[in-house]
């Protein structure tokens, strides 16, 4: 093996290598330890896995469990290589038809890759692809002899609903993933997720860290649909790979004609110093620069949801704006239930998306959008577009529904809209767009509550049908903003199962959960700063008219770990609360940039239990010379006082509910702890 070309991007050193057969493989890691790399007993897997339906199955007790490492595979051999508009693109082919364009961009200023991959049919009869990666990393880690006994550890990140981000981490021992005496075996752990919420499961995230060398590698896939990856391993390093499902695992296949191409979803890879705490935020420096709106000011969020549970009228809406006019809330969203039927939930009558508007919208949904705009607030309006619920006259119409093994896809109180049908478009064009333009929404709060499952009709797959189909839910969401320019967009998808890169793209936040009133609120909103900005992460502080002024200073403290958002009894808040609720908005207009512009670091020791959670926890979050430190205390166990390290001149302002003792003193913070589920924030700086 041998180096073909190396490329410094920004703080990494990308390197591409070639066998004695001309396979090529690729590396990356930190352009500071490049003198530190070891020769090591490794044949690096090739650029490109790919697997067509026909070719020989893989070896060393893989088959069943995957469709890489084949001898299709090992035919990809090294065409050419070149570098254009920010993107190095290395070609490979088999000299018989298959070709891959392999592409690598990096940009200025960022700390990650994005790579993809191209499948190109160059040959006279069709192929029928059942795998196609979209990254296939090789040679980790490079920095320990042999095969880094105990040094090398897997990170996940799980997420189940109203439990998103919890991070799982074993080591490599644990994960079964040692080489075999011999090295003939595969070994291997396949995870991923299948149907229309990407995130129900695990988050399409993985890092292998190397505690000996003090290095981790990072990558998320930006994929709406079903993903899966794979860390494999027959020598002394490793192999990570992401991709769609193949055939076997989500039942994806796609026929590629002559002269055509398929390409797959996009990889974030980056490598850099630390832990995956420290690494995971380097792949949120592309989510940054892909963002709608990266440099707008964070709002202050109201949704009438928990106020109204489902029935919003013009009449109570009213009451709530009354409320909340002059306390600082800058968008008041309607909630589900507004276009519900008589004797019916909000559940059931989904698809129409026709106010009701003899009792609960006499005077027109306009109206009510016109009275929430003289209160000083932009109005939002939710929807769930892509279902239909069987109290809808869209539930019977099998013309725009998706249907698998040709009856439509039921799943006891939705189906699904076919998003690849241009009808389906042009009937949210008008009962979406058109209410939105009609009553002067600026705000839509997108929810999806729940999956296709494995896939749909479609003539190549069942995979490749949902596929097409979450891709046209992405042409749908930028639609909506060509239409109105203005529009703010929430993704939601009972909470966060669609917390993923390629829709958070196209949408300037998402619901973080819907543990609405839980108190591990804080925990889960600290753990999605690995995998979503918190800019883009709306976290909501529910408040109670029996609430302690301390419960309320928990939950407002909470939303400082992203976008806040108030519900609950707004209208039943007293003088003494409404106090405690405007000095919390005034603190979050304070540090909002910190939230919008910073970097996270974790601190505390927090239960395994989050559903009775114990200890504490502290979110660092550094933007330049300014850090907001969002501390909480859970049940059990918890130190009187904390210190942490704080390179600031001064605090600039603290939000408590106990008198807690704050001091900086020679760059040290320390904040006393008095009760079980409190909050502390402090803003630091000068």
């Amino acid at each position: 093996m041998k180096t073909h070309k190396e490329y410094t991007m920004g703080d990494m050193l990308l390197t591409y290598f070639i066998d004695e057969q001309d396979h090529v493989s690729m590396s990356l890691i930190p352009l500071s330890c490049s003198d530190r790399v070891l020769q090591k007993d490794h044949s690096p897997e090739p650029l490109v896995q790919l697997h067509a339906r026909g070719d020989h199955l893989p070896a060393g007790y893989g088959n069943g469990h995957t469709l890489s490492c084949t001898s299709a595979t090992d035919t990809l051999k090294f065409v050419s290589q070149t570098e254009e508009g920010g993107y190095v693109i290395t070609t490979v082919g088999d000299g018989k038809g298959r070709t891959v364009h392999h592409r690598v961009q990096w940009e200025a200023d960022l700390q990650a890759v994005v790579i993809s991959c191209t499948f190109e049919n160059t040959g006279e009869a069709p192929i029928t692809l059942n795998l196609l990666s979209s990254l296939n990393l090789s040679g980790i880690t490079p920095f320990m002899e042999g095969d880094a006994e105990g040094a090398l550890f897997l990170h996940r990140i799980k997420s189940m609903w109203s439990a998103e981000g919890r991070l799982c981490s074993e080591s490599i021992e644990e994960a079964m993933l040692e080489r075999s005496w011999t090295g003939h075996a595969l070994r291997l752990v396949k995870f991923g997720q299948l149907g229309s919420m990407p995130v129900r499961g695990f988050f399409p995230f993985a890092a292998i860290e190397d505690r000996g060398a003090g290095v981790t590698w990072a990558v998320q896939l930006a994929c709406p649909s079903s993903w899966q990856m794979e860390i494999r391993r027959k020598d002394d390093c490793l192999n990570l790979m992401a991709s769609l499902p193949d055939e076997d695992y989500g039942r994806w296949a796609k026929t590629i004609l002559p002269g055509e191409s398929f390409t797959t979803p996009e990889a974030f890879l980056t490598v850099g110093a630390g832990g995956v705490d420290e690494v995971s935020q380097r792949l949120l420096s592309i989510h940054r620069r892909r963002m709608p709106h990266p440099d707008a000011d964070l709002p202050v969020m109201c949704n009438e949801y928990c106020t109204t549970w489902g029935n919003p009228t013009h009449e109570n809406l009213e009451k709530i704006a009354e409320s909340l006019e002059g306390h600082g809330v800058d968008i008041l969203v309607i909630d589900a239930g507004w276009y519900r039927k008589p004797g019916a939930g909000w559940s059931d009558c989904g698809g129409d998306w026709i106010p009701e508007e003899q009792e609960m919208f006499p005077q027109g949904l306009k109206a009510t959008a016109d009275m929430i705009r003289s209160r000083g607030m932009r109005p939002g309006l939710w929807f769930e577009p892509e279902t239909c619920a069987p109290g809808s006259e869209a539930f019977q119409r099998e013309d725009l529904l998706l249907t698998r093994d040709g009856v439509p896809i039921d799943t006891d109180n939705r189906r699904f809209l076919d998003m690849r049908k241009e009808q389906v478009h042009a009937y949210l064009d008008e009962r979406v767009i058109g209410l939105l333009k009609r009553c002067g929404f600026s705000y839509i709060k997108v929810d999806y509550n729940d999956t296709i499952g494995i896939g749909c009709d479609d003539p190549d797959s069942p995979g490749e049908g949902l596929r097409g189909n979450m891709q046209g839910t992405l042409r749908f969401f930028r639609h909506m903003r060509e239409s109105l320019p203005d529009l703010m967009i929430e993704n939601c998808s009972s909470g966060g199962h669609r917390l993923e890169p390629s829709l958070m793209a196209v949408s300037d936040m998402a619901s973080f959960s819907d543990a609405h009133e839980c108190a591990e609120i804080p925990i889960i909103a600290a753990n999605l700063h690995r995998v979503i900005l918190p800019a883009q992460s709306q976290i909501w502080a529910v408040l109670r008219a029996d609430d302690s002024l301390r419960r309320i200073n928990y939950s407002l403290i909470s939303t400082y770990l992203g976008v806040m958002c108030l519900s609950g009894d707004v209208t039943k808040l007293s003088e003494e609360q409404w106090d405690k609720v405007d000095e919390g908005i005034g603190f979050y207009r304070a540090v909002r940039h910190v939230i919008r512009d910073g970097v996270s670091f974790f601190r505390g020791e927090v239960s395994a239990s989050w559903r009775h959670p114990e200890g504490w926890q502290a979110v660092v979050r550094r933007a330049g010379k300014d850090t907001l430190i969002v501390i909480h205390t859970f049940d059990g166990a918890f130190p009187d006082k904390i210190q942490l390290p704080l390179e600031a001149a001064r605090i600039l302002r603290v939000m408590c509910s106990e008198d807690n003792d704050v001091r900086l003193e020679d760059n040290m913070l320390t904040v006393g702890l008095k009760a079980p589920f409190e909050a502390v924030a402090v803003y630091a700086g000068g």
